[in-house]
């Protein structure tokens, strides 16, 4: 179960420096506007997403599994943070991060890392278009530049609130969200290895700034970003907490695990090499360890920063550990910056990290599956949408495994690997 690092740095080379560094800087423009949005839309402020970037991106990189993994806040966990934060404060989502990482830690010394073949793949893809249609209607506030005053947690009672504030649309934010999209969409297509996300938010706020248009920004709402990290230290937990924060540490450990091995798994075909999955596990729960003592947010291995790493040409986990270094200079250097990206701009990508979440060309697949898988992926993305993700997983899991069961009981297949 040793890190993956420790085998590469016995053969390492300069020209597979030179390849890591253009790499992890590459992947740190895309982490960098990331990080910042994933925070804010779970109820953080910005600066507890990028400490969040260095700190677990170091981590996951440096102990992890994977040769080209890259770790920060994710899209998939947006959805628990907010319910984490109304629930129990920010304080509780610190110390529920905390309880996940030893559960993760746990789980990869019991060499857990194998159980994810017993995951459906129909409750996969259901609560991920689940937290995919969540993460959009959060944004549309931002987007729309709406004028709302509260808007309500849960999805049901969310779309009358943003529907009777229409007529507060304020016309220059759509123009700089939807110019952000548009600008992010052509660069993937025209040009994929330049670093687009950063290029298109920096582009569509230096014209806000310049303009003075009227629209929000992370200075104008947060305030300035920090230079430095925080000073380590442990979260306040109590007896009485652990109580009540165990359910939101499971499901926490259950998503970090699930979306590390699915991005590793990743990762393997595209780099043609091979994780080890209770390694990965371990460094997801140091991780989360390391984030909490610095009050960040739950990390996991990020499937998009990870595939953006590879395609830049990351040979080894020392392109993740580069990642981490230049967000950190950025803190240091650069942080004054950050205060001038307009809220609208990082609402447009959080709506293509939505829609890139919902895997829209697996749809039509999904509609040839056999009905009990199809009946499963469709609960499991009403449960999620309509309860919550703990319910929906919950059920999800145990449902397939009767499906499963039942299937083998009939003389089918019991259970066939799924191929991730």
């Amino acid at each position: 179960m040793h890190p993956e690092l420790l085998p590469t740095l016995r053969h390492y080379s300069l020209r597979l420096f030179r390849a890591d560094l253009f790499a992890g800087i590459t992947v740190a423009m895309v982490a960098l506007p990331l990080s910042l949005a994933i925070a804010i839309a779970s109820g953080a402020t910005p600066a507890q997403g990028l400490v969040t970037a260095v700190v677990a991106g170091f981590l996951i990189s440096a102990l992890g599994g994977s040769q080209v993994q890259i770790g920060g806040p994710t899209g998939a966990f947006i959805v628990v943070v907010a319910g984490v934060i109304a629930a129990h404060g920010y304080d509780g989502l610190v110390a529920a991060t905390f309880l996940a990482g030893l559960i993760l830690v746990v789980a990869g010394l019991l060499r857990a890392g194998s159980l994810i073949a017993y995951v459906p793949d129909a409750v996969i893809h259901g609560f991920t278009i689940g937290i995919g249609a969540i993460i959009a209607t959060s944004q549309i506030k931002d987007l729309f530049g709406l004028t709302v005053e509260k808007v309500p947690a849960d999805f049901l009672d969310k779309i009358p609130v943003l529907w009777a504030a229409r007529g507060t649309t304020n016309i220059w934010a759509l123009a700089i969200g939807v110019g952000t999209i548009v600008l992010v969409t052509v660069l993937r297509r025209r040009a994929p290895r330049l670093p687009g996300l950063i290029f298109a938010i920096a582009l569509t706020s230096g014209i806000a700034a310049a303009l003075h248009l009227p629209v929000d920004t992370i200075g104008s709402r947060f305030g300035a970003l920090p230079h430095t990290l925080p000073a380590p230290h442990l979260p306040p937990i109590s007896l009485d907490m652990i109580g009540k924060l165990l359910p939101s540490a499971f499901l926490i450990a259950f998503l970090a695990g699930i979306e590390s091995l699915l991005s590793a798994i990743v990762a393997d075909r595209m780099h043609q090499s091979r994780h080890r999955p209770n390694a990965e596990l371990l460094a997801q729960g140091f991780a989360n360890l390391g984030s909490s003592l610095f009050g960040g947010l739950p990390a996991t291995g990020a499937i998009a920063r990870t595939a953006t790493n590879i395609r830049a040409g990351a040979r080894t986990p020392v392109a993740g550990i580069v990642h981490a270094a230049t967000l950190l200079i950025f803190m240091w250097v650069a942080a004054p910056l950050a205060g001038y990206l307009a809220m609208p701009a990082l609402a447009g990508i959080l709506m293509l990290t939505a829609w890139n979440m919902t895997e829209p060309h697996h749809w039509r697949d999904h509609l040839l599956l056999p009905w009990p898988d199809l009946f499963l992926l469709v609960l499991t993305l009403l449960l999620t949408l309509l309860v919550d993700l703990t319910t929906a997983i919950g059920t999800g899991v145990a449902l397939g495994l009767l499906i499963r069961w039942i299937r083998g009981r009939h003389g089918a297949e019991p259970w066939t690997t799924p191929d991730r």
